[in-house]
């Protein structure tokens, strides 16, 4: 969450800066909860107090052997602690009401976040690499997963239902070799630390990271409410969440830690290029990458983390580009982000594989995550970003890859990965 302390002091700064994302911040009700929260703790404070001053002076009264007057103080007393019960239980009330109002609200967004309400707004900051030429009659992903048998979608849709795959052969081999790349890359070359984590969260991990309350709604999310359980939708919330009630010190940062992981979503939207093939699944992998670091080096770990996620498609050897998001198309929980969108030729357009974000210090707050300062301790910075999106690579690498007999080109840094062969044959 953002800082109360600061829409306390400059509301009309943190209005404004809502604003750009379409965001109407109401200060006139969080003025009025954060009065009705300070006013519940003042009064719970001042009976505590009451209550201290009439035990210290019941103790002196049985000192000096005044035990009829102490006993009836005593009694006195005794109805304090209900009073405190009560005003303790509208502290609660007030709390949860300021919560509810604060977790609602988005990150600020930096100040050189490009103004937009979508993403035809977004910024391009730099092309790499030239989509390829085809002489020949171009095949999608789909149509070259169906003649090496590699995806088979009714066999998913049968056990599962719309939006699962089933991967054999060649294909399931190259999804692997895609992981096990980035994930190698990322910690022998990046000095990422690898990390298995958990698959199933509870609510306090989402919301820790921001993907709850989403404006009063989990919709996106297969959950298990029975355990308070939740599938993650990125092992973002995971990594994320290393760093949850810690304290850390100097020499513990920056933290750098990445994993693969299953992601599971629910989906939006019902036809066309996104609903077909592997593009929008209901699961699907990610490596991802996060970082910890002391708010001086945010923004230097931001361009970092960038560079670490262009690095796999550089390898990869995929046309891509980057742009920076518009202030309506920067997630809730995100100060700035950056997406790398690979070329496809089937779709003849680039497609989001990568997004990287720097959310300062929102997530921090969420999950009292800190670090040791020479005036105090102070929230660390949290920065995530996908290095990068296997099912999308592995469709960027079939097209890009794709010949006319049917065979498909590797790029080099996965032939290592199929016994050193520079392609996978015609089927």
């Amino acid at each position: 969450m953002i800082s109360p302390a600061l829409l306390r002091d400059e509301p009309e700064l943190v209005k404004q800066n809502l604003a750009r994302r379409g965001c109407d911040l109401d200060s006139e009700r969080f003025a009025a909860l954060d009065k009705q929260l300070r006013e519940a703790r003042m009064q719970e404070e001042q009976l505590r107090q009451e209550r201290n001053a009439a035990s210290d002076a019941i103790g002196k009264l049985f000192k000096e052997g005044k035990r009829e007057e102490a006993e009836k103080q005593k009694a006195a007393a005794a109805a304090l602690g209900d009073k405190i019960s009560a005003a303790h239980a509208e502290v609660e009330q007030a709390q949860q009401a300021f919560n509810d109002f604060m977790l609602v609200l988005p990150n600020l967004l930096h100040d050189e976040v490009p103004a937009g309400t979508s993403a035809d707004d977004n910024r391009l900051i730099r092309e790499v690499g030239t989509p390829p030429q085809f002489d020949f009659e171009l095949r999608d992903h789909v149509a070259l997963g169906e003649l090496h048998g590699m995806l088979d979608f009714a066999t998913a849709a049968q056990m599962a239902q719309a939006r699962f795959a089933v991967m054999r052969g060649a294909g399931a081999r190259l999804h692997r070799a895609l992981a096990q790349f980035m994930l190698d890359m990322h910690v022998r070359e990046h000095g990422y630390q690898e990390t298995w984590v958990p698959y199933l969260v509870n609510t306090a991990a989402l919301t820790n990271t921001g993907q709850l309350p989403k404006f009063g709604t989990d919709d996106e999310f297969f959950s298990m409410r029975k355990d308070d359980l939740h599938l993650i939708p990125t092992s973002e919330v995971s990594l994320a969440n290393l760093a949850a009630d810690r304290v850390f010190t100097a020499k513990e940062l920056p933290l750098r830690v990445a994993s693969h992981s299953p992601c599971f979503r629910r989906e939006a939207g019902s036809y066309g290029q996104d609903t077909r093939g592997m593009l929008r699944q209901h699961q699907f992998d990610k490596v991802e990458l996060v970082q910890v670091v002391a708010p001086d080096k945010s923004e230097e770990a931001h361009q970092e983390l960038l560079g670490h996620a262009e690095a796999v498609m550089q390898k990869l050897e995929l046309p891509y580009r980057v742009v920076e998001l518009c202030a309506g198309d920067t997630g809730a929980a995100a100060n700035r982000t950056f997406d790398i969108e690979v070329w496809l030729p089937g779709q003849q357009c680039y497609r989001e594989i990568s997004s990287v974000s720097n959310d300062t210090d929102y997530q921090a707050r969420r999950m009292r995550a800190r670090c040791k300062g020479a005036d105090g301790n102070t929230l660390v910075h949290i920065l995530n970003g996908s290095g990068v999106a296997v099912g999308r690579a592995w469709i960027a690498v079939l097209e890009n890859g794709q010949q006319a007999d049917g065979s498909i080109d590797l790029p080099k840094a996965l032939q290592p990965y199929f016994d050193d062969r520079a392609a996978i044959p015609a089927p």
